[in-house]
């Protein structure tokens, strides 16, 4: 299945569908082969109604800044470029404003797949 992206923007955005137990949300997520781990904003998966607290599984992430603890939560399914994963384990960690998007879809939603990026024509093939 092929997407166009805006290949004049620095980040390559994916709208990508989750779902939680309370709803589901369409959020902007840059698509990132360099994060090994799919990163949501806390506060999303929260409003989807996960717990991102301190009773949630945590784990280390490892950021261009240093090593942040975080929460590690199973969505129910998320569904980007065509494609679902269900359930999927997501890192959970809070994105600022000024950054414009909702988090970072890694190579953890990828694998097992033919991803293909013409950064020329601003097309994205996954199969």
């Amino acid at each position: 299945m092929s997407f166009a992206f805006d290949a004049r923007q620095g980040l390559i955005l994916v709208k990508v569908e989750v779902s939680g137990p309370l709803q589901t949300a369409i959020l902007r997520l840059a698509l990132d082969t360099g994060a090994t781990r799919t990163v949501l904003d806390a506060s999303a998966i929260t409003t989807i109604g996960y717990d991102c607290g301190p009773a949630a599984k945590h784990t280390s992430l490892t950021t261009g800044s240093g090593v942040e603890t975080v929460a590690d939560v199973e969505v129910a399914r998320l569904n980007a470029l065509g494609m679902q994963v269900a359930p999927m384990q997501v890192l959970a960690h809070p994105f600022p404003p000024s950054a414009k998007i909702d988090g970072v879809l890694g190579l953890d939603f990828f694998r097992g797949k033919i991803l293909s990026i013409d950064l020329q024509r601003g097309r994205i093939d996954l199969s």
